[in-house]
């Protein structure tokens, strides 16, 4: 036996297994992960925050799950999913666009809602875009010098595209070590900012928050999207169709069913 499977064997001993498994998961890098079928995909947690808002941006203008994954692989491939400050030329961004071609200024292209507005506008304007190849429908918007560069992002921005428009339910969640008090009306004002007319105004008890959804994807949605900002909002637990995700859980079946309804459960203070 291993002097390391000793050590593990002793700190279990000592400490019991469930505040060993706890110990564990704090040294654990944080991490969200899609997994659709065969289809995988994992994220840091600011590329998570992004993918999250690509994709919660297609939902609204109600695009496809195949625009949301064409602007995915497309953000995969120029930036990371990182919103950066820096690139060829004058590029920046999360899609590397350029202010010299058009695409707005440095300041509104470092803007993500921004940025990811424009892509789709310029999406859209593809003919036939849904039917074409994935990397062949974003080189028609990005116009890159590597045009076969963004069908090696296909299978991971399938499986995030898929969960995160809530096409695949329970299929996106993330593992944070430790999240900070989350505040009811941040939270509130963001759903209804991302989300408008798709989803019921919140209602706060507390630090809890009630979202009401039109549909299953819809709700699916807007759980997925808690659960990529969950870090950034203080998230400590989101409850769908009988599933719920915490904090540094995978979705879990729950007794009760939320129909129509998604719940949010906020990170308290410290002490």
């Amino acid at each position: 036996m291993t002097l390391v499977a000793l050590v593990l064997i002793g700190a279990v001993a000592t400490i019991g297994w469930r505040h060993f498994t706890d110990k564990v998961k704090t040294l654990l890098p944080d991490e969200c992960v899609a997994t659709v079928g065969a289809l995988h995909a994992s994220l840091d947690v600011d590329q998570a925050q992004n993918a999250g808002v690509i994709a919660a941006i297609g939902v609204r203008r109600g695009l496809p799950a195949r625009a949301v994954t064409i602007a995915l692989a497309t953000a995969m491939q120029e930036s990371k999913l990182h919103n950066l400050d820096y690139g060829d030329r004058d590029s920046v961004g999360l899609f590397q666009q350029r202010p010299s071609q058009g695409w707005g200024t440095r300041k509104q292209l470092k803007d993500p809602v921004y940025a990811i507005g424009r892509f789709y506008d310029a999406l859209v304007r593809v003919d036939g875009y849904e039917s074409m190849r994935i990397t062949e429908a974003a080189q028609k918007v990005q116009r890159s010098g590597f045009p076969e560069a963004y069908a090696d992002h296909e299978p991971a921005a399938r499986a995030l595209a898929s969960s995160l428009t809530g096409q695949t339910g329970h299929a996106f969640s993330c593992r944070f070590g430790s999240v900070e008090a989350g505040r009811p009306a941040v939270v509130r004002d963001e759903v209804t900012g991302v989300f408008g007319e798709l989803v019921s105004r919140p209602a706060v008890t507390g630090r809890t928050i009630t979202v009401g959804v039109p549909s299953r994807a819809a709700g699916w949605a807007l759980a997925h999207y808690l659960v990529a900002q969950g870090d950034r909002l203080g998230i400590r637990r989101v409850t769908y169709a009988g599933q719920a995700w915490s904090g540094d859980t995978e979705w879990a079946p729950v007794g009760a069913r939320t129909a129509g309804r998604v719940k949010i459960d906020l990170a308290g203070p410290a002490g």
